[in-house]
């Protein structure tokens, strides 16, 4: 009997380490471009602007849960507008020869890392110090969506005149498609070294929508190599499924204009959910793509509004 609790205790113990060290290991960049902008380092995040040195459009894109920001450079490819392009913390930067800047307006921000919290002091100093167009929009798409209205509620003034896209997002009082408990996102270390090696397979297949444009695989086969390590994975989820319930509505007063784009066949976030608390914003537009997946940008651009001519 001894024995036997001897090797269970010692298979804990090597269990333990074991997720303690895929924690920590570092994930190999799959993806990035040939980039000719600046990139800023802000903290463990990082922006990088394009375009003209006087805009009279600028775009700041924000990306969700596992994604970079090559999700939105084919919509927003237009020469003649500036796109500041947002690196969450603790994620690669899809960038050849990554180049950093670190200005001096540039603060690490005073939050835990791998919050939107922390996101959302890097979007702040984004529109302090690097958006120039008289025309701004602020567009993120799922968990980006959450970092925009963090930073809407803690620095309103920033949101008077810009207008905000909220793209299947992350909303208050919404909830994920299937809870995850605190168990099972447990082992997401030991589940992720198989995502990698199959990132599109039969059992997770549904949850991506159509799959026919061969840009939009591309990316989604990039998904689980963007975040530097597991442990930023882990505590986006963490506090992904904390900062839903424990946010109100009411954070939607900070936002003046734009609009929410509520997929009907959403199979991340709960479409249902999702539509309940966009319908309390009251100064936004909310827009139900039908049928729609998580990616609307791919599957639905034309749901998305125009920029202003």
């Amino acid at each position: 009997m001894e024995l036997i609790l001897g090797f269970l205790g010692l298979a804990v113990l090597v269990v333990f380490y074991l997720r303690k060290w895929l924690l920590r290991k570092e994930i190999p960049q799959q993806q990035a471009i040939e980039y000719s902008g600046e990139v800023y380092a802000v903290g463990a995040a990082t922006l990088a602007r394009s375009g003209p040195e006087q805009p009279r459009q600028s775009v700041i894109a924000v990306h969700g849960f596992v994604e970079n920001f090559l999700y939105f450079t084919e919509f927003y490819k237009d020469p003649d507008l500036e796109l500041i392009l947002f690196t969450s913390a603790g994620y690669h930067t899809p960038v050849t020869r990554l180049d950093t800047n670190s200005p001096q307006w540039a603060k690490a921000p005073n939050e835990r890392l791998g919050s939107i919290a922390y996101d959302a002091e890097v979007l702040i100093q984004a529109l302090e110090h690097l958006v120039s167009g008289e025309e701004v929009r602020v567009h993120g798409h799922s968990r980006g969506g959450a970092v925009i209205l963090e930073a809407a509620r803690r620095r309103p003034d920033l949101f008077e005149q810009a207008e905000v896209i909220l793209e299947a997002p992350v909303l208050p009082q919404g909830k994920p498609y299937a809870e995850l408990s605190p168990s099972v996102r447990w082992f997401l270390p030991f589940v992720l070294p198989f995502w990698q090696q199959q990132p599109i397979s039969p059992r997770n297949k549904a949850i991506w929508g159509p799959l026919d444009d061969r840009r939009k695989r591309s990316l989604i086969m990039g998904l689980p190599f963007n975040p530097k390590h597991c442990s930023t994975m882990m505590a986006n989820l963490k506090d992904m499924a904390n900062w839903m319930p424990d946010t109100g509505t009411e954070i939607f007063q900070h936002v003046k204009r734009g609009a929410i784009l509520v997929p009907g066949n959403d199979k991340v976030l709960d479409p249902k959910a999702m539509l309940a608390s966009a319908r309390q914003a009251e100064n936004l537009q909310v827009i139900a793509v039908e049928d729609g997946s998580h990616f609307v940008i791919p599957d639905n651009p034309d749901s998305i509004p125009p920029l202003p001519a």
